[in-house]
C-alpha cells in the first residue's frame, strides 16, 4: 500500500521539525510492519536548509508532495501527475489555510478540492483520499474576517466531501485532531510542534483504521 501526504508549510515542515509525515511513518512502521507499505511523493526536502530532527529518518520515508506557502490551487495541477508517477494508494491532506490567507475565498478555495479529487482520481481511479479540516491558526484569533472564512470554507469542504462520494475512490473528512490547542501544539500559532505533530498524525491514523481497517490505534512512539 502506498501513502502520499500532500500538504503545505504544516506539512512539508522546516530543519529540526520532525513533522507529522515522520509521526505516520512510524505509526505505519508499528501496525502494519516494514515492508507493507510505502510513502510516495516527487519531493523529499523540507522548507529550509536542514534536516529533520531525527536524522536517521530514511530517504525513502521522506517522499511528500508538500510546500511551504503551497495550498490547494498549487496542488491541484500537481497531484495527477504525482499520483500517476508515485502509483498512490491513499491520500492523506492537509490544506487550506494558506489558500484563505493569502490568495482564495472560501468558495474559490472549495472548488479548487474538487479539482484536486478530479485529477486525482482521473489519474487513479481507485485512489483513497482522506482530507484534514483546516485549524484556524493565532490569525483567527485576530482577523474575524479571515476566520469567518475558515469555517465557511470548512463546512463547504464538508460538502465537497459529501458530494464527491465514490465507492470506488472512497474520500472521508477527517476531525479536527481532539483538543488541538494554537498555544500549546504549535510553537508559533499556526505550525505544530511536537505534540501538534503527533495529534495531527493520530486523527490520520484514527480515520484509516476505523474506516478502512487500514493500521491500528495511534499510539506515539516513545522516542520524542
Amino acid at each position: 500500500m502506498r501513502f502520499m501526504f500532500v500538504g503545505d508549510s504544516m506539512t512539508i515542515g522546516r530543519a529540526g521539525d520532525y513533522t507529522w509525515r515522520y509521526r505516520m511513518w512510524q505509526h505505519l512502521r508499528a501496525t502494519l510492519g516494514d515492508g507493507s507499505f510505502e510513502i510516495v511523493g516527487p519531493r523529499t526536502a523540507l522548507y529550509d536548509t536542514g534536516d529533520y530532527a531525527d536524522p536517521c529518518f530514511p530517504e525513502h520515508a521522506r517522499r511528500h508532495l508538500a510546500g511551504w506557502g503551497e495550498g490547494w490551487q498549487h496542488m491541484a495541477p500537481l497531484i495527477g501527475p504525482a499520483v500517476r508517477e508515485g502509483r498512490a494508494d491513499v491520500l492523506l491532506v492537509s490544506l487550506g489555510l494558506i489558500d484563505l490567507g493569502f490568495y482564495t475565498n472560501a468558495v474559490q478555495t472549495a472548488a479548487n478540492v474538487r479539482a484536486f479529487v478530479e485529477a486525482a482520481r482521473e489519474a487513479r481511479p481507485g485512489v483513497r483520499m482522506v482530507l484534514l479540516p483546516v485549524i484556524p491558526n493565532v490569525r483567527a484569533e485576530e482577523d474575524a474576517p479571515f476566520a469567518v472564512e475558515v469555517v465557511r470554507f470548512n463546512e463547504l469542504l464538508a460538502k465537497a466531501v459529501a458530494d464527491l462520494a465514490d465507492a470506488a475512490s472512497p474520500i472521508l473528512l477527517a476531525a479536527r485532531p481532539d483538543a488541538y490547542d494554537i498555544h500549546r501544539d504549535t510553537y508559533d500559532g499556526t505550525h505544530p510542534n511536537a505534540s501538534g505533530e503527533h495529534r495531527l498524525a493520530g486523527e490520520f491514523a484514527a480515520v484509516l483504521h476505523q474506516a478502512w481497517g487500514i493500521g491500528g490505534p495511534y499510539r506515539p512512539a516513545a522516542d520524542a
